[in-house]
């Protein structure tokens, strides 16, 4: 593809163009919590003009990810630290939710993309792949959600599994072995027999416990002694 046709190409994309590349910059925390959004340095880098761009923050601000400043100035939103323990009951909720209701409403289609999803999720952790394991654990839950057939707990689960990325960015260090059987494949696999079962009491309760360990281990992150031993 020539750099005409390339330009082309991000013109004709527009401001959803620009929305997937910020929102996948602000996920990688490539665009740190805080960060000033350069939107005239935004436009020379994807050779856009401001319109879509300020099309595209408009929507990043709905997801929560961007803060739209008074004085027209954009940064990347902050995690609300002080409010975390709001953001672990709604995401161990949705998690409950949408497995639940996976349960009643998936067809086959459905269980062949949530089984795909997981292989793709089991080859990242055996390869000790921490980003790949934090994308698509996300993945597999939101194939989870969507066969749960509620557009409003997807929208929800999804944006908090989003955030729940950037949480796991900031403080996840590879602490896990790649070998088999592995928990973190095991915990997904018992979730896939509980839902082609139709068992939803199963569900609630593997879905309850797969969350509150993904919190636990984010608090324990988050409140670990960094200082070095330093002999004087």
């Amino acid at each position: 593809m020539s750099e005409e046709d390339s330009q082309e190409r991000k013109r004709g994309t527009g401001a959803r163009f620009v929305y997937d590349t910020l929102r996948d910059e602000i996920l990688n925390l490539t665009l740190q919590p805080g960060e000033p959004i350069d939107e005239i340095g935004l436009a020379d880098r994807l050779s856009m003009s401001r319109t879509p761009i300020r099309e595209a923050l408009v929507r990043l601000a709905g997801d929560g990810l961007v803060t739209l400043l008074p004085n027209r100035s954009t940064v990347v939103s902050q995690i609300d630290f002080p409010n975390l323990h709001h953001f672990f009951d709604a995401l161990t909720l949705m998690y409950r939710v949408t497995t639940r209701l996976a349960a009643q409403f998936h067809d086959a289609k459905d269980l062949g993309e949530i089984r795909a999803r997981q292989e793709a999720f089991a080859k990242v952790v055996l390869a000790g792949d921490t980003n790949g394991m934090i994308q698509l654990n996300r993945d597999f839950h939101v194939s989870i959600a969507e066969a749960g057939r509620n557009p409003y707990y997807l929208q929800l689960f999804a944006r908090l599994l989003d955030e729940n990325r950037r949480i796991l960015r900031l403080y996840y260090y590879p602490t896990f072995e790649p070998r088999l059987p592995h928990p973190y494949i095991q915990e997904h696999e018992a979730i896939i027999a509980a839902v082609a079962a139709r068992d939803t009491a199963t569900c609630d309760r593997l879905a309850k416990d797969h969350a509150d360990k993904i919190v636990q281990q984010i608090q324990q992150m988050m409140t670990r002694d960094l200082r070095q031993d330093i002999t004087l």
